[in-house]
């Protein structure tokens, strides 16, 4: 009789993975850190167990995008009052808080519940080549796509 392999949380081992975001597309290089925020390239990936690695993500502001996304792109937000519906284009986002863009870009692409979130939690961002996970000893990431 065989029996189906189920990873148990406990047991799943975790690294830590740099990517240089430097020169990749967003929207590809987004799909690949959610497929490795989710263990999808682990042998033992099970579905409903977070079996995923921690990324880190450097020179979130050296990304491009194609065509006329930079001007058309819009992110949106709403305060919670009449009229209160904000909306910035992805060249501004870039501007200000080029880590955002990624942030998002990832966040759709994981799923919508509570197995989503604890893949999400799992993603570092940050501007520049310089990040503060040293001690976790993180392994480069090549991004082939």
């Amino acid at each position: 009789m065989r029996t189906t392999f189920i990873a148990k949380p406990e047991a799943v081992e975790r690294r830590w993975l740099v990517v240089d975001a430097e020169g990749h597309t967003l929207g590809r290089l987004s799909s690949e850190i959610a497929k490795v925020l989710r263990g999808k390239h682990k042998p033992i990936f099970t579905p409903h167990v977070d079996t995923g690695d921690f990324v880190i993500v450097i020179n979130a502001e050296k990304i491009k995008v194609t065509g006329d996304k930079l001007d058309q792109k819009l992110y949106r937000k709403h305060t919670g009052h009449p009229g209160g519906l904000k909306e910035r284009t992805l060249r501004t986002v870039l501007a200000t808080k080029p880590e955002h863009a990624i942030r998002h870009a990832v966040k759709g692409m994981l799923p919508k519940n509570v197995l989503g979130r604890r893949c999400y939690a799992k993603l570092k961002v940050y501007v520049g080549k310089e990040h503060p996970h040293q001690a976790q000893m993180p392994e480069m990431l090549e991004i082939n796509y």
